[in-house]
């Protein structure tokens, strides 16, 4: 692995990069802080998918510490006036947008608390490796504000209206295999495997053909929120987009010469 400072220099101190081929690791590195999230890690954020190498196929996003990240650093909030309350969640928006829109899939490694911003965080990912230690709260109900950074938005895409309500109401808690039931994660392992898994994961993501890569991060989730008769014509276009590049058919000449591997149980 190499250290990132190299690659995306100028990074704050709770983060930190590597790599591994085609894999960069981004490790959320506030352990103390149960890794809250401040204004400078996730400007931090930011700046790190900003200038991603391009040579990096796949992202993983990690955490020091038990704890994937606790939401947002209520010891640093400040009073704001309303339009600077709204100017700091598009912030947010703004910064998880270019992990969810951006270029390379996004694997989240979870554990410990995903509570608050770290569940907006951790949603903002494509896929989701959730340890058995894993909980998912969103507390704001209980603290008198609302989520702002994009949970109303895409945690109901995961689990629905109806229990996101539940959880901001009552202060409902799910745990790793209840959430992953829901749909907050796709995967759950053992205390202690999730970076492991969540590598292998990003080694295979990172083997798709990049048309296919471009037509699953940018165009299924704009045909999936369409209604039918545009992501019909949606789904035709970029099929034909795809199957038109000259990495598709040399793989489909791989398959039907018997040189890649058919589908298998």
């Amino acid at each position: 692995m190499v250290d990132g400072a190299g690659i995306n220099g100028g990074l704050p101190d709770t983060l930190r990069v590597r790599t591994t081929g085609p894999v960069a690791v981004l490790t959320l590195a506030r352990a103390a802080k149960r890794n809250a999230l401040n204004d400078t890690t996730v400007l931090g954020i930011e700046q790190f998918f900003r200038t991603l190498d391009p040579a990096v196929r796949a992202v993983v996003i990690d955490a020091d510490g038990d704890h994937f990240c606790a939401g947002l650093d209520l010891g640093e909030m400040t009073e704001r006036d309303t339009l600077s309350g709204v100017a700091h969640s598009q912030m947010w928006h703004r910064v998880f947008d270019g992990i969810e829109s951006g270029r390379v899939p996004v694997i989240a490694v979870l554990k410990g608390a995903v509570v608050g911003g770290g569940l907006e965080l951790a949603s903002a990912a494509h896929i989701r490796v959730a340890e058995t230690s894993t909980f998912y709260a969103l507390p704001e109900g209980q603290r008198g504000i609302f989520v702002g950074g994009g949970a109303s938005v895409r945690v109901p895409r995961l689990i629905g209206v109806s229990r996101m309500t539940d959880m901001m109401l009552t202060g409902r808690r799910y745990g790793a295999e209840e959430g992953a039931a829901v749909g907050l994660s796709q995967y759950v392992v053992p205390e202690g495997a999730g970076l492991e898994t969540a590598l292998e994961l990003a080694g295979k993501v990172a083997a798709v053909a990049p048309q296919t890569t471009f037509a699953v991060l940018q165009a299924l989730p704009r045909i999936a929120e369409a209604n039918p008769r545009d992501g019909f014509l949606m789904e035709s276009l970029m099929a034909a987009i795809a199957q038109g590049t000259d990495d598709a058919k040399g793989r489909m000449r791989d398959f039907l010469d018997g040189r890649a591997p058919k589908v298998n149980r």
